[in-house]
């Protein structure tokens, strides 16, 4: 084994046998990328504050390039508390979580991060909790009387705050930590919900929170957030990104599918930045008025594009000579799209509609020619 891992797999020996046939009690779901040095790490500290409970831990790796789950199999070998589930061709923590909690014959689902920052020995005081309770969800929380953000940056602060406001748009129940990716929830409760699931993005218990169709019966219990000591983190802007495409979902997401709401939202961007370039080219006499509205047009076409590509088609994004050929694909429909706006409005107007209703119905058609045209030529989903 790579020397980089911290402790020998060997050192974790199989449960003696009495003890593996009681039925299992609590299921820790870990989901895991380029985490191969805490793993090991991570499942010491399990065993450590997990005594005298009938537990299992399943960690659930995005087929890290680091070898993450060569190491939690090799550890799975010697030790049946552990399992490993490793996905080829799926990405997302969220998405991961949820394999990993279905994967689960236990009443009770723990769900934690990899990277030692999750405080370990509140497990037990969770668990507790929720079981004599007969709570839904019981959350580890860094924002009540005895916990922490710990040394958290005031930036991370300040969008974990914000976060945190947006979530009170769409959960279900008051909680004061609804960003903690730290949670214990009762298997019923999970299962009956699975259904309604976004799965995307990185805040699953939002997610669970927003998606429960009565208010869950939720519990918290204190935990002071640690730093990383080893590895890398995700966090960057395409985990605001998520959240923001999962908080839409759950506020509209049963009537209008949120790529396309995302795909209007940028293309009413596309129209200031057309009025911005249009009005200084024509009104200073530079261009005749159709020049500066064709250069108008075009600046505005690659604005929408380029944004759709970091945001609505994140998941899809376009790199390298894709991207050339993306953009010349999001011309042309976008092209024909116009064409089809200017002549089902003239329609309209033949029909005796009003003006304004025949251009927001020409408006609203191409839209959804657009958004469709592509969503199948121009981000159509590589199966690579």
């Amino acid at each position: 084994m790579d020397a980089t891992v911290p402790r020998s797999t060997a050192s974790f020996a199989e449960p003696n046998s009495e003890a593996s046939v009681l039925p299992i009690e609590l299921t820790v779901v870990v989901p895991t990328f380029n985490e191969r040095q805490n793993v090991p790490i991570l499942l010491e500290k399990l065993e450590a504050v997990l005594t005298g409970i009938e537990w299992e831990a399943i960690y659930v790796d995005d087929h890290s390039p680091d070898g993450t789950s060569d190491v939690v199999r090799g550890i799975a070998r010697t030790n049946r508390r552990v399992r490993s589930i490793e996905r080829i061709g799926r990405r997302g923590l969220s998405s991961a979580c949820i394999e990993g909690m279905m994967a689960s014959a236990a009443p009770y689902i723990a769900v934690m991060d990899a990277d030692l920052q999750h405080d370990e020995t509140v497990l037990p005081e969770m668990l507790r909790k929720i079981s004599t309770e007969k709570l839904d969800v019981v959350i580890a929380s860094r924002r009540v009387a005895g916990g922490s953000m710990g040394e958290f940056a005031k930036e991370r602060v300040k969008l974990s705050d914000m976060g945190t406001k947006l979530s009170k748009l769409v959960c279900r129940c008051e909680v004061s930590d609804a960003m903690s990716g730290f949670f214990i929830v009762e298997a019923g409760f999970l299962r009956a919900l699975v259904p309604r699931l976004t799965g995307s993005g990185f805040k699953i218990l939002v997610d669970l929170l927003a998606s429960s169709p009565a208010p869950p019966r939720a519990g918290e219990v204190p935990y002071r957030f640690r730093n990383r000591q080893l590895g890398e983190s995700k966090l960057d802007v395409n985990v605001e990104l998520e959240y923001l495409f999962l908080v839409v979902d759950k506020l509209i997401g049963k009537w209008v599918p949120t790529r396309f709401v995302l795909f209007v939202m940028v293309g009413a961007l596309g129209v200031l930045v057309h009025l911005a370039v249009l009005t200084p080219l024509y009104l200073n006499h530079r261009h005749h008025f159709p020049q500066a509205q064709a250069i108008a047009t075009f600046v505005a076409m690659t604005f929408n594009f380029l944004l759709n590509n970091v945001v609505t088609f994140r998941d899809r994004k376009l790199r390298g000579r894709r991207l050339a050929t993306g953009l010349l694909k999001f011309y042309a429909a976008c092209s024909l799209g116009t064409v089809i706006n200017v002549a089902f409005a003239n329609l309209l107007m033949r029909q005796g509609i009003p003006w304004y209703l025949a251009g927001a119905s020409g408006t609203g058609i191409s839209s959804v020619w657009n958004y469709g045209v592509n969503t199948v030529l121009t981000w159509r989903r590589d199966r690579r």
